[in-house]
């Protein structure tokens, strides 16, 4: 079959090329692929930033496809499921963090995409406890987002939690941003979502997805606009979703006293300079997110069967798997909102 290989670390080292089918195992379904969202982690990969990835390894982890094959152990799943499948592939089973099911920060985890061949191919394995039955009314399209979706649902809705009566602050209208804009406004929180100029398009979007306020931070004071729905006070809950430290050190300060600041995007380097004062002095939670856990799934595909999130709406470009090389740098340039490739 067809896959898209990185094949060594570094800079590109990228190829669509011929691989073996994956064989069934054990617990394991093989799903023939239907769509795969290109994910940061993906291009921070191809650009050779990202080092968790083993290689060879076929990318793609962000999926959603039909079960075509199970194997001797799988009891649940059946062959012609629509399913979508976390990004967990093994775990050692043994540790706290296993024990508890928070795989995300089980040490000797393998992933789907980066330890474990993904899903930019025909077909991926995964094993039966990650996979997910569709519901008959989500397409495989929206379903291809759930991944996303299950990471801002692990922020928004376990790491911290959102109430109706909340003021919000989001910087980063990109994909993860715009999906935790929606899980926001799914609570009925008050959004306001954060961008710079060339974010102009997505900020747009963001209005349309709900946002009860958008702002450009190189023209406009965004200290002002939350001090006048905060009475001054600050907001509640700030997520950044961009790993931008400038961002970072802009939004702590407008967090209430003893409010709660999640932090999603990941930062180019491993230490950087944060405002610690504001985080000290405002008694601010400071919250780390990593990835997502299983119990972030069902809540997730419950937002998206109820249509409470506008996953299409999101999806503005789709490229066929042989033209992978067009889709990354269709990302990369920075003019889409999610970039799906169809297998």
């Amino acid at each position: 079959m067809k896959a898209v290989v990185k094949e060594e670390p570094g800079y590109d080292h990228m190829e669509l090329k011929t691989i073996p089918e994956p064989e069934v195992y054990g617990d394991h379904v093989k799903i023939e692929v239907a769509y795969t969202g290109i994910c940061g982690s993906d291009i921070h990969t191809f650009k050779g930033e990202y080092k968790n990835p083993t290689a060879p390894v076929t990318l793609g982890h962000e999926f959603s496809g039909k079960v075509v094959e199970i194997g001797p152990d799988v009891t649940r799943i059946k062959v012609g499921d629509r399913v979508t499948s976390e990004t967990t592939f093994e775990t050692c089973g043994t540790c706290r963090y296993c024990e508890e099911k928070d795989y995300n920060l089980c040490s000797h985890r393998k992933g789907i995409g980066t330890q474990a061949n993904g899903s930019f191919a025909k077909y991926v394995l995964s094993r039966e406890e990650s996979c997910h039955v569709l519901d008959d009314n989500l397409s495989y399209k929206a379903a291809a987002l759930s991944e996303p979706l299950s990471c801002v649902v692990h922020a928004a809705l376990e790491k911290t939690t959102v109430d109706s009566d909340d003021k919000v602050l989001i910087f980063g209208p990109g994909p993860i941003g715009l999906l935790l804009l929606q899980v926001v406004k799914a609570k009925g929180a008050y959004a306001i979502m954060s961008g710079i100029t060339k974010d102009h398009a997505r900020l747009e979007l963001a209005k349309e997805l709900g946002a009860d306020a958008i702002v450009d931070t190189m023209k406009d004071s965004l200290e002002e606009l939350v001090s006048s729905v905060t009475d001054g006070y600050g907001v509640d809950r700030v997520f950044d979703c961009s790993g931008a430290v400038p961002a970072v050190n802009q939004g702590l300060p407008l967090v209430r006293k003893k409010g709660v600041f999640v932090q999603i995007g990941l930062f180019a380097k491993k230490l950087n300079p944060i405002d610690q004062e504001s985080i000290i002095q405002r008694e601010i939670s400071y919250v780390g997110c990593r990835s997502q856990k299983p119990s972030s799934w069902p809540i997730a595909l419950d937002l998206l069967t109820e249509k409470k999130i506008n996953a299409e709406k999101m999806i503005t470009k789709v490229f066929p798997l042989e033209q992978w090389r067009d889709a990354f740098e269709a990302v990369m340039a920075g003019n889409e909102i999610k970039v799906l490739i169809k297998s």
